[in-house]
């Protein structure tokens, strides 16, 4: 690296230190540190292609230990995580493109961040047929179906934000493939565990790549109606908050503008200009409330609005008592505005803000011979419940929650890199079966160490049969 490289990696590290720091994270940095000794050490000769620095390409590209640093920046600033994934993020491309071992990283870190390493590497660089629904949903199956923590999830997710984010570095034809993967796998899945900022993030950055016109033009549009926009929004919560505050609430009102995304998925689902999409414009009411007052608050808000202007009858919405599939709780309904615009209004109180804007794993299901597992889902709302207020107790409470341990299925990444679903507990033998009948199986390689027949699959492995002829089948 040269001189002025090595200065920025140091005030990358620094500001990732930073904001851990501040956080309420019990104050590990030596964790943190071990894990970003090891990866400097581990990358240290190579470069990333088509790397950017502060949103800049690089010709030539950048030192590649920028881009673990940029993901534990995610995982800590924008995830709210600790010490151990934020090592782990440090670590998380060390054994697949460096000869760092697992053994090494637990020998200079800990076993948690080596396990979780391990897992990132196992369930990255499948082949993915993003247009094909039936193999993206099942990839979405197998990432949460790792016996391993949502930590695993989560530094994974991180990692294709970032990925997203330099995306216009690299080659058109890889741009494509990875903004399409984005769009039926990540995205899904980000809403899925309750991500919501992240959800939006990576669509709007797909849509960019794989859209650049349709993006400018309604990019150009909503900037050159932001002025009216602000107008329209002044003189419609003025009557709003002063009534709001009569009521002895503490709230705060959020503006959001729909993403272009999103106005772009339903204009060419309904076959609807621009100008027939009601919700382009939205406010949020965030109050403050004890759980057991908050849907009561949400209905005399609504009320209140009710009484000021005119509501489209269509346009309304309650999830506070019966939330969306994936934990999501909120009111919702479309008011008519003083000039003549239609307003859509979501009310939320704090907690309810929190769970969708930062809350992780909400409400996930599997279904088994298509029956829902009911109890997976006490397991998901805890884990939702912890990363939505991430703290030292918290986090300690994440080291006993598993994923997968309840799957009657697993999912496994053949040689070629397509993608398998099998029941849990099936051995190298019941592959060969189902994808080489006619032919003897003498045993495999499993994530390139060989095995015999009867060793048993896990979901994430890559699996290399190894065959011969059956001569019975002649």
């Amino acid at each position: 690296m040269s001189e002025e490289e090595e200065k920025e990696v140091a005030r990358q590290y620094d500001e990732l230190l930073e904001i851990y720091m501040r956080s309420a994270h019990r104050q590990k940095r030596e964790r943190i540190d071990a894990a970003f000794a090891l990866a400097r050490e581990a990358h240290r000769d190579m470069r990333r292609r088509g790397g950017a620095v502060n949103g800049t390409c690089r010709v030539g590209g950048v030192p590649y230990i920028l881009h673990p640093i940029a993901v534990a920046r995610i995982v800590a600033e924008e995830l709210g995580l600790g010490s151990t994934s934020i090592a782990a993020a440090l670590l998380h491309d060390v054994i697949e493109h460096t000869d760092t071992t697992a053994e090494r990283i637990r020998h200079r870190v800990d076993d948690k961040v080596a396990a979780i390493v391990e897992a990132v590497t196992r369930i990255s660089g499948g082949v993915m047929t993003a247009e094909n629904t039936r193999d993206s949903e099942e990839y979405r199956s197998l990432l949460l179906s790792m016996s391993s923590d949502i930590r695993v999830i989560l530094v994974k997710m991180a990692e294709r934000l970032h990925n997203m984010r330099t995306l216009g570095c690299i080659n058109p034809e890889k741009q494509e493939r990875i903004a399409r993967e984005t769009l039926f796998v990540y995205a899904p899945l980000a809403e899925r565990l309750g991500l919501g900022r992240m959800k939006q993030q990576l669509e709007d950055l797909a849509f960019e790549a794989l859209y650049p016109d349709e993006a400018e033009k309604i990019r150009h549009t909503l900037d050159r109606t932001a002025g009216i926009r602000e107008r329209i929004v002044s003189d419609f919560m003025q009557p709003v908050e002063e009534l709001l505050s009569d009521m002895g609430l503490t709230f705060e009102v959020k503006t959001r503008v729909k993403s272009a995304y999103s106005i772009f998925s339903k204009m060419r689902r309904k076959g609807i200009p621009l100008e027939e999409i009601f919700d382009i414009y939205a406010l949020r009411i965030i109050f403050d409330a004890p759980p057991e007052k908050e849907v009561e608050t949400c209905r005399r808000i609504f009320s209140l609005f009710s009484s000021i202007y005119e509501i489209h009858p269509d346009r309304v919405r309650d999830w506070t008592t019966v939330p969306k599939s994936n934990g999501y709780r909120a009111m919702h309904l479309t008011c008519l505005s003083p000039s003549g615009e239609w307003v859509e209004v979501q009310i939320r109180s704090r907690r309810m803000d929190d769970l969708a804007e930062r809350g992780c794993a909400a409400h996930w299901q599997y279904k088994t011979d298509d029956n829902p597992a009911p109890e997976l889902d006490d397991l998901m709302e805890t884990i939702r419940e912890v990363l939505s207020h991430p703290g030292p107790e918290g986090m300690d409470r994440l080291d006993s929650i598993r994923l997968g341990l309840r799957a009657r299925e697993i999912y496994l990444f053949t040689h070629a890199g397509h993608l398998l679903r099998l029941p849990a507990g099936s051995t190298v033998a019941d592959l060969a079966r189902v994808t080489e009948p006619g032919r003897r199986c003498l045993g495999a390689k499993i994530n390139h160490r060989l095995f015999g027949r009867s060793a048993q699959l896990e979901s994430g492995d890559r699996v290399e049969l190894i065959t011969v002829e059956n001569p019975a089948h002649k």
